[in-house]
């Protein structure tokens, strides 16, 4: 009997959900390069491009482009190995966190669109500080500094950026998010080497 009603606990242990502690633990050992990857395409692509089109035209690539990050991050998550919709991927909470903390930072988006309707030269130092604001949660819930790095570095560069180079603020905007993503893939990747190698 005693054998029996141990072999029970021991399953009922094994079935139960997760602690969340554990549940952080997972989600730590993942890659977390495919956004960024994508950001730094999205970002190096309207640089580029800003010289040689209209002040309108490059209003709505930055609003297009930067709306296009997720899903073109989606797409090389399964280049990564990250599969982000894979059917067989395990439900973490982390993972919800990470998307609810990509929706916040899109919601503050009401803002900037206002703003951008009186002046249209605010939209790439609004657009390009707001979509940096979900790296401060995934710092958090990986127990990691790139996060905090990515938001705050690139917050300041940006500023920086907008009042040093006012005839050329996308493009120096796009210099400095592309070099923060750099940075940040460069320690992110080290990081998931490191944590795998162990």
């Amino acid at each position: 009997m005693e054998h029996i009603l141990n072999h029970a606990s021991t399953t009922s242990i094994q079935n139960s959900p997760l602690s969340l502690e554990q549940q952080r633990e997972d989600f730590k050992k993942k890659r977390f390069i495919a956004m960024p990857l994508a950001g730094t395409l999205v970002w190096a692509l309207l640089g580029m491009s800003a010289p040689f089109v209209s002040e309108l035209t490059i209003t709505w690539m930055l609003y297009i482009g930067t709306g296009a990050i997720f899903y073109l991050g989606a797409g090389l998550s399964y280049l990564t190995g990250e599969r982000f919709f894979a059917k067989s991927a395990v439900k973490n909470s982390f993972d919800r966190l990470f998307f609810v903390g990509m929706f916040m930072s899109l919601l503050v988006f009401a803002i900037a669109l206002p703003v951008a309707a009186i002046d249209h030269t605010t939209v790439p130092l609004s657009i390009g500080i707001l979509a940096g604001l979900m790296w401060m949660p995934l710092s958090w819930a990986i127990e990691h500094w790139v996060g905090y790095f990515h938001t705050i570095a690139r917050t300041f560069g940006i500023v920086v950026a907008w009042y040093l180079f006012p005839e050329a603020q996308v493009e120096a905007i796009s210099a400095v998010i592309v070099a923060v993503y750099i940075v940040s893939l460069i320690t992110l990747e080290r990081r998931f080497q490191t944590i795998n190698s162990h």
